[in-house]
């Protein structure tokens, strides 16, 4: 599927690409920095303690295995997708924190996820002046994102067709002289990657181990001694992927890391585990985006126009297409594209590939 850059589908409506981690959460609020990395330490080995009794009244039955490692971080960041990783990289930069002011080093920040190696799926695009704005923000950091490295493709223009709604003509385009970008995913996440990893620039050190942790109640989770909240930070378990194939296949299992944070921040999506929806007045469940989408090489043999794919120029990113006259009249088809309308969405790309996705803004069900 398609996303806007830092804009990630989510229950009840889309919304602006503005943000390149707009979908970021924090279950813990900024806490009152501690006078010195001592003090920290001892901080965190009080609360370890604590964490440990609490710890151990968890059942039997818990799929947490005993902690076997710990760890302590200034920021936690649980994800590892672009949300994640563009938090982690500018909280890790020596930029982040005005060492002049505070005689502080830099914050340490630990990204944590099991899937980390994972590669990114989803197709995402951006306003080309957006994606200059998230340029510079970096570069103020002191991070670099090249155009040459992220943007897979640029159109300077925009086409969107809404005929057949409105007494509107089927053909009549809408032209917007507002350039788009389709983002090279692959550059991206190598770009705010740490350098003995993908041989990225990022400074934060990563964890490949997810949470365990679910919400029952506030600040309550399960199981119990998971995630633990203070007045100095949170403790949280966090556990490894056992191998399950491969010739390593058994040789390790799953291993539970405890680790010690003055901030957590969420970017796993809008499915989190660690925080509840609000139950206590009745609503109708929320509406999703869904696409579907698609990668396609064109056989140009028999087309006498070059600068065209199918009813779309090749020059220009078209955003929106609801025309539905496509579809035989009065037709099912018509008839649900009328109830609950969807778009094409059309990237023009090189070697005669074109990513095709057609796409429901919001609907309930998705």
């Amino acid at each position: 599927s398609t996303h806007s850059f830092g804009a990630r589908s989510t229950p009840v409506a889309s919304s602006s690409p503005s943000s390149i981690a707009s979908r970021a959460s924090s279950s813990s609020c900024i806490l009152p920095r501690p006078n010195s990395r001592n003090d920290l330490h001892e901080r965190t080995r009080s609360s370890i303690q604590t964490s440990t009794s609490l710890y151990s009244s968890s059942s039997p039955s818990s799929p947490i295995s005993s902690p076997t490692a710990e760890d302590e971080c200034d920021v936690l960041v649980l994800g590892s997708g672009p949300a994640a990783r563009a938090i982690a990289t500018l909280l890790s930069s020596p930029n982040a924190v005005d060492a002049a002011a505070t005689s502080s080093p830099p914050l340490d920040v630990l990204l944590a996820d099991s899937n980390y190696d994972r590669r990114w799926i989803p197709n995402y695009g951006v306003w080309q002046d957006e994606w200059l704005s998230i340029r510079d923000l970096f570069f103020s950091f002191g991070h670099s994102l090249d155009d040459d490295d992220c943007i897979d493709r640029a159109w300077s223009k925009t086409d969107c067709y809404f005929g057949g709604s409105f007494d509107i003509p089927a053909e009549e385009r809408m032209r917007l002289d507002r350039a788009y970008c389709r983002i090279d995913r692959d550059g991206l996440r190598r770009c705010l990657s740490p350098e003995n990893d993908e041989g990225g620039k990022a400074r934060y050190r990563v964890l490949r181990a997810r949470h365990v942790s679910k919400a029952t109640s506030i600040n309550i989770y399960s199981p119990a001694g998971s995630l633990v909240h203070d007045d100095e930070g949170s403790t949280i378990l966090l556990q490894s992927k056992p191998f399950s194939s491969g010739e390593d296949r058994g040789k390790e299992p799953a291993t539970t890391t405890r680790v010690r944070a003055k901030l957590i921040i969420d970017c796993t999506g809008h499915e989190s585990r660690l925080v509840l929806k609000d139950d206590r007045d009745s609503a109708p469940p929320p509406g999703y985006q869904i696409a579907y989408g698609m990668l396609a090489k064109l056989n140009e043999d028999s087309i006498p126009d070059k600068t065209r794919c199918g009813p779309y120029d090749k020059d220009a990113m078209t955003l929106f297409d609801y025309r539905t006259d496509h579809f035989p009249p009065d037709s099912l088809e018509a008839s649900k594209a009328e109830t609950a309308p969807t778009f094409m969405y059309v990237m023009p790309l090189n070697d005669n590939r074109v990513f095709f996705e057609e796409t429901s803004l919001v609907a309930r069900p998705a």
